[in-house]
């Protein structure tokens, strides 16, 4: 069984997309997270049995963080939209039920 090691700034790389990508790795390797000296220390681990290289978990869970950090910063910086379109949204359902009373 192939095992990496691969380790992140705390202070660079938030925990919540870490955790994402070892959630969407779950198929092809098991992965451990753990915060040692300001660090971040992932430990994967290839789940088949077959030769899954270590440079292909690398690169496979590179590719699936990137992924995860850009839909984390898309969401920060949209969330103050989202929460005017929401608002809005139910301000006309809200205005929608008086005019129907």
């Amino acid at each position: 069984m192939t095992e990496i090691c691969l380790t992140f700034s705390r202070e660079v790389q938030e925990e919540t997309p870490l955790r994402q990508a070892a959630y969407r790795m779950a198929g092809i390797a098991l992965c451990q997270i753990d915060l040692v000296d300001g660090r971040w220390l992932c430990r994967l681990a290839g789940t088949t049995r077959d030769t899954t290289s270590a440079d292909y978990l690398r690169e496979r869970f590179l590719a699936v963080l990137n992924d995860e950090n850009l839909r984390e910063n898309i969401e920060r910086r949209t969330a103050p939209l989202r929460d005017v379109i929401v608002a809005l949204a139910f301000g006309a359902l809200a205005r929608g039920r008086e005019e129907a009373a």
